[in-house]
């Protein structure tokens, strides 16, 4: 099946003068299975040399399937939560086990979680679930591995994997294994080449907003991007702006001072009052740049694959048009159509069963109101035939979430509803796709249209 390109809200590109791209996970794709391996064990590694860890955990190997996106831990209990779009529990674990409905009912009381609450933290972009993941995995080593009782409280686990990813990101531990062996972590796309070159002939103006260094941005763009232009050419001639060090979400937001790469040397030199000319930058902000290019919000398009640091803040503060990278979406929707039969047997079943409770909740209700005594066998018959659809539609739901991460089920919903994550997607992104090349490969003049969602007493 191929991939698609999906509307949340209304977007012309011909109105689109300029796009923006984060370069990691969404111009420069990395694996991101090997990727999350290699940040999971550089964690554990600082861990125990940094934070006194027991050796113990250096054993431990990346559960890929213990987390997935849009999950919220509860740093406090040592929770991993699943929300639906409206921030109510749907599904929880502590550590590695799952808790049941009515421990959970018992622990949480009000089961609608306030994400601005310190106590908790989210699992943003397809690349934290190694955090999640050793989360999980800490504290089921602490309550469960006589070896490990040292490991601190839940809520010091989590600071201190906070310090230790912040570690490994800021001393390049992570970017130098990748540095030195990109084949195992880069994918290389040659379409996501081929069609910016031919958004460039439609007169796009394409920028890249990174908060990756100007050396490692340079290093990535040569391996991914040059092998597939034209002798002579470099990802210079591609790109109007290359905005290193960016510091999202604060480039949306603050008013910090851009600096001027010469990216054959990588030496900076300030900008002072010149405005903005095609070239290398580090930092700067948003409202310089769009007034410096004399443009307007809904004239640029960016895309990124962090709901927050790229989409959520971006749309808040400054207005530009967004489009999201779901990578794990392409996949979901496979999965989906893979057991639309199942899902066709459960709502056919469903449908027989909806009328049979109403008429058991009307006959129960004459009862009760006006003291009728003459139902009771086909109160009891209409339970009887209630219990044995339900019998029938179990097993399929089990089957049906066979296709999804055994622990959490489908990426955008819990259960009947939406997933929180889902609800981001929706509120913050006008178009969303699983990677760059597919909304490349789209007409540059394509007029985005948002479908007409039916309210619920339109149904």
């Amino acid at each position: 099946m191929s991939d698609k390109v999906y509307v949340n809200r209304t977007l012309n590109m011909k109105r689109i003068s300029h796009i923006g791209l984060d370069m990691d996970h969404t111009l420069v794709r990395y694996k991101g299975e090997a990727f999350e391996k290699i940040t999971h064990r550089i964690m554990l590694e600082k861990l125990v040399a940094m934070k006194n860890y027991p050796e113990e955990i250096l054993k431990l190997e990346l559960h890929w399937e213990t987390a997935i996106r849009g999950l919220v831990i509860d740093k406090n209990r040592g929770n991993l939560l699943k929300l639906s779009r409206f921030a109510a529990i749907r599904l929880s674990q502590h550590g590695l086990d799952r808790i049941d409905y009515s421990t959970q009912k018992k622990i949480y009381k009000s089961t609608y979680i306030d994400l601005s609450d310190p106590e908790y933290d989210t699992v943003d972009t397809y690349f934290s679930i190694a955090f999640a993941s050793l989360f999980a995995q800490l504290v089921d080593k602490r309550d469960n591995d006589p070896a490990c009782h040292s490991i601190p409280e839940y809520s010091t686990i989590a600071r201190d994997l906070n310090f230790v990813l912040d570690r490994a990101h800021r001393d390049g531990s992570i970017k130098g294994i990748i540095q030195n062996n990109l084949p195992d972590f880069i994918v290389k796309d040659p379409e996501v080449v081929s069609g910016l070159q031919r958004y460039i002939r439609h007169n796009k103006k394409i920028f890249i907003l990174t908060n990756s260094d100007f050396n490692y941005t340079k290093l990535l763009l040569e391996y991914a991007i040059d092998p597939f232009l034209e002798d002579g050419k470099t990802w210079r001639d591609l790109f109007e702006f290359v905005i290193t060090s960016a510091g999202k979400p604060r480039f949306f937001y603050d008013k910090l001072k851009f600096l001027r790469i010469d990216p054959d040397t990588g030496l900076m030199s300030n900008l002072g009052t010149d405005k903005l000319s095609p070239g290398v930058y580090q930092g700067g902000c948003a409202t310089q740049f769009t007034d410096d290019l004399e443009l307007s919000p809904d004239q640029i398009l960016y895309v990124g694959d962090h709901i927050y640091g790229d989409i959520l803040r971006l749309k808040k503060d400054c207005a530009w048009r967004t489009a999201l990278v779901v990578e794990e979406i392409e996949q979901e929707v496979e999965k989906n159509r893979a057991c639309i039969q199942l899902g066709d047997k459960i709502a056919e079943l469903m449908n027989k069963k909806v009328p049979h409770e109403v008429e058991l909740d009307k006959l129960i209700s004459d009862k009760i109101e006006n003291g009728v005594t003459t139902h009771q066998d086909r109160i009891d018959e209409l339970l009887a035939m209630v219990g044995d659809i339900d019998q029938k539609i179990s097993p399929l739901i089990k089957e049906q979430d066979k296709y999804h991460n055994p622990y959490w089920g489908e990426l955008m919903r819990a259960g009947i509803e939406e997933s929180y994550f889902a609800y981001q997607v929706e509120r913050f992104a006008c178009i969303y796709t699983s990677k760059l090349s597919t909304l490349l490969s789209m007409s540059p003049r394509t007029y985005f249209r948002a479908p007409k969602r039916p309210m619920a007493h339109e149904i």
